[in-house]
């Protein structure tokens, strides 16, 4: 049988340092650098059953690379190649394929590892890829009917306060308190604005909405937000349906009168937001144009769209 932990079914192997090992034996020393200091970056990745019964791993290649360019911006040497990585994600399923039969979620991950403490230490790099079954991040009710947000009192940081191209784990502190917030006062999710006032993203997602003239925005690559793959997966279905996005900041009341908001990332797929700060989206229900992103995200996750298929991975 295999284990079980608050976030599902979890893989029964992970690969630490280059080489696969029982799950209970990934161990990291108490004194590793980044459980004190947050040096780290990371990737969430998920694989889905396809709707011929095979498994694929959608962008697995681009979420690599992200990671790659997250290392770099914080100056974090990982001893593996993009290729070494990409097939320790696939090896990591490959291994345990029947558990994961209907779907995974992969978590690369890599870190300063223990050895000298204090700010200015370089310590080797530790890399490790584990992988569970998650469901819908914000809740399958979520998916299908949308979700209550609430726009954080927390600021998404300025771009040099921190590296909004990476995505680092110790960056994450800003989520973690924005999220725990809006929980906190009876909501499912937080809505972050950057310093001037314009909305990010939120806690873990990024943002569209779509304004009472049908334009479809989301804020730039400019403002504090991560450059998200499902974001770009999002751009391509909108754009490839011939329909305009603006990439253009807009204000937290612009979100108040709007009449459809949805969130996109790996965890959070396309989940639609029926209220903000208790103001009620659109008529209260996922509309039109969120329900088309979400049905085309699922048809080219699941391999029944032809034309995206060089996105997904087989295992």
């Amino acid at each position: 049988m295999s284990s079980t932990s608050s976030s599902g079914v979890r893989a029964e192997q992970i690969w630490l340092d280059g080489r696969l090992m029982k799950w209970d034996e990934g161990h990291v020393h108490l004194m590793t650098h980044a459980l004190h200091y947050g040096l780290g970056v990371f990737e969430g990745i998920r694989a889905y059953k396809t709707h011929d019964g095979r498994l694929a791993v959608f962008r697995l290649r681009e979420h690599i690379r992200r990671l790659l360019d997250s290392a770099h911006i914080i100056m974090l040497k990982i001893p593996y190649t993009e290729d070494e990585l990409f097939d320790a994600c696939v090896n990591l399923l490959r291994a345990q394929k029947d558990l994961f039969a209907n779907g995974a979620y992969l978590r690369p991950v890599a870190f300063m590892g223990d050895g000298a403490m204090g700010l200015g230490a370089v310590n080797p790099t530790r890399t490790a890829v584990t992988a569970w079954d998650w469901g819908a991040y914000l809740g399958d009710k979520g998916i299908k009917e949308g979700i209550r947000a609430k726009v954080s009192s927390y600021t998404r940081m300025h771009v040099n306060v921190n590296m909004v191209r990476g995505k680092i784990t110790g960056q994450y502190v800003n989520s973690i308190l924005a999220k725990r917030e809006a929980v906190m006062a009876g909501y499912d999710e937080a809505i972050l604005l950057d310093v001037s006032g314009f909305v990010a993203e939120a806690s873990g997602e990024n943002i569209f909405q779509v304004n009472k003239k049908g334009v479809i925005k989301t804020p730039p690559l400019s403002c504090p937000i991560l450059d998200g793959i499902t974001r770009d997966t999002v751009l391509h279905i909108l754009r490839d349906s011939g329909r305009t996005v603006e990439e253009v900041t807009f204000t937290r009341d612009a979100l108040y009168i709007t009449n459809e908001i949805f969130f996109c990332g790996t965890a959070a797929e396309i989940t639609p937001v029926r209220e903000v700060d208790n103001r009620q989206v659109g008529d209260g229900k996922p509309g039109p144009i969120t329900r088309h992103v979400q049905d085309m995200y699922f048809r080219i996750v699941r391999g029944q769209e032809p034309k995206y298929a060089e996105w997904l991975t087989y295992i």
